[in-house]
């Protein structure tokens, strides 16, 4: 009985914690709004994977842009939907070539490149 007498004022002013821990307040990560592409868009990123990853560094650069094309199609896109970004990289490759043109240009390891990104536009 002295014991539970004893024990009381000890029971009032102990700190309680929570069963769970100190990580009982962390919350669920929300998910990312990862836009959810069409299968056409998903198929052609295997693709320009492949591409990227196997046949251009047996080939060699070769892309006087800057993205390269394989990256410029991948950003049109995803930014554009399949149809339009299949066209606007189809015409991309069309232009690659060494002339000179009205791109803005970039250097990297003192090469010059034509600087042309695919962007959404801000209309």
């Amino acid at each position: 009985m002295v014991f539970r007498i004893l024990l009381i004022p000890f029971c009032l002013f102990a700190h309680y914690s929570e069963p769970w821990g100190k990580d009982h307040n962390l919350r669920v990560p929300e998910e990312k709004n990862i836009p959810h592409h069409s299968v056409g868009t998903r198929i052609a990123d295997l693709i320009i994977d492949f591409h990227q990853k196997v046949i251009s560094p047996v080939d060699g650069p070769r892309s006087h842009f800057r993205p390269s094309s394989s990256q410029y199609m991948r950003q049109a896109m995803h930014n554009y939907g399949f149809f339009k970004g299949f066209i606007m990289g189809c015409d991309r490759l069309l232009r690659e070539n060494n002339e000179k043109w009205v791109y803005r240009t970039i250097e990297e390891n003192g090469t010059t490149y034509k600087y042309d990104p695919a962007t959404v536009d801000k209309r």
